[in-house]
């Protein structure tokens, strides 16, 4: 309270229009719902017909209605900010919903999510999800979608926030339609989304992230679980768009940690250093960056960077380490690891490194090759009618 409210009996007396708006928003609570807009209402033939081309599932069951909403939650440096997501509730006549968090992959273009893009791999799979009569909390992060502010790229806090943070607003939203969300949360996740899919189980579980909602099965889909290993694989061009992911890694963290690099030119050859931080502000499409920018980190970036990048230290280092643990832990739910062999983005080493970590917990866990002849974007739409079927599975057994 500002000094000297309480002589003169109201504090709105001495609050500028902006300064009460930022009172406001200080009091509002992570999850809290700032708006809701119907973005969709599909039948289950419609949503089959979603789902043909990229998603082999032919027990649709439900049609859906999907929501875009934006809600409160914090941002990398845990101040408050406002996030999007898409919520998917299936056309049943179940009151008492179980409930899916869906965590997406790297995403360069805030318009490319799943509240945003109706074509997007994000929608069909909650769409799938939703059709199975589960509800549906897909976020887009922060500073993705109608967020506000940047995307910090792979933070744990932000990404951990807007998570509990959706599936609190999805409930609130269940709520205000007539319908109540289960306690047990089954969480899933693809690429980026697959080190997210096990931070956000571990806060469930156990950081008691939120007082509602607990854990009930986790099944991450190709995610880069040894981070150092994959930004060092990026750097020495190993990796599929190897510049264009290092270079998304480079600026999202140098903003939000700082300690990277002093100057774009300390890390980007010219003339990429001169536009490549305002190429990946959220509102560049992948393709125009990648139009823009050369494909391999040799060409991209300098070689005392890449050096950098490879053996990682101080501050770098520090931060990697929580991105390199996130299956170091002992989760109390069934745990279900898919990825493919042929993915030559994130390589199968990185599930077998989560697997090792688990089982060195004490962590019981299955893991699925998907196939040979499946990359990267084509692993999440071979995995998800499995996760379905896992899910069912825990459910049962839970």
């Amino acid at each position: 309270m500002l000094a000297g409210t309480a002589l003169l009996g109201s504090a709105a007396a001495l609050i500028s229009p902006a300064s009460a708006a930022d009172a406001e928003r200080a009091r509002a609570r992570g999850g809290d719902i700032v708006s809701v807009e119907q973005v969709a209402d599909l039948t289950a033939g419609e949503v089959a017909d979603e789902l043909k081309d990229e998603i082999t599932w032919p027990k649709v069951r439900h049609g859906v209605t999907a929501y875009r909403v934006a809600y409160r939650t914090t941002n990398s440096a845990g101040a408050p900010t406002t996030a999007s997501q898409l919520v998917v509730l299936p056309k049943s006549r179940t009151r008492h919903l179980s409930t899916v968090s869906w965590l997406h992959g790297t995403t360069v273009y805030r318009k490319d999510v799943a509240s945003q893009n109706p074509d997007s791999g994000d929608r069909r799979a909650a769409l799938l999800f939703a059709s199975t009569g589960r509800a549906v909390s897909a976020p887009d992060y922060v500073g993705l979608g109608t967020g506000e502010g940047f995307h910090p790229y792979g933070d744990p806090g932000a990404t951990v926030a807007a998570s509990v943070d959706g599936l609190r607003a999805a409930r609130a939203l269940a709520h205000r339609e007539g319908r109540e969300l289960k306690r047990t949360v089954q969480v899933s996740g693809f690429s980026q989304g697959g080190p997210a899919t096990m931070m956000v189980g571990r806060a469930l579980q156990r950081e008691g992230a939120d007082r509602y909602f607990r854990l009930g099965a986790l099944a991450p889909v190709s995610g880069p679980f040894h981070l150092t290993a994959f930004e060092a694989d990026a750097a020495n061009d190993k990796i599929e768009k190897s510049g264009l992911y290092l270079a998304y890694f480079a600026t999202a963290w140098n903003k939000m940690y700082g300690g990277l690099y002093n100057s774009p030119s300390d890390a980007f050859r010219a003339p990429y250093d001169q536009k490549v931080e305002r190429l990946f502000d959220g509102h560049h499409t992948t393709e125009q960056i990648a139009g823009a920018l050369p494909p391999a980190s040799r060409d991209l970036f300098t070689e005392d960077f890449l050096n950098k990048i490879r053996k990682p230290a101080g501050i770098l280092k520090d931060r990697l380490r929580p991105l390199d643990s996130t299956c170091d832990w002992r989760p109390d739910v069934p745990v279900a690891i898919f990825y493919s062999a042929g993915d030559r983005d994130v390589d199968s080493s990185h599930s077998t490194y989560c697997a090792r970590q688990l089982t060195r917990n004490g962590a019981p866990h299955e893991s699925t090759d998907l196939g040979g002849e499946f990359d990267h974007s084509e692993s999440v739409g071979q995995a998800l009618p499995k996760i379905v079927s896992f899910f069912d599975r825990a459910s049962k057994a839970g």
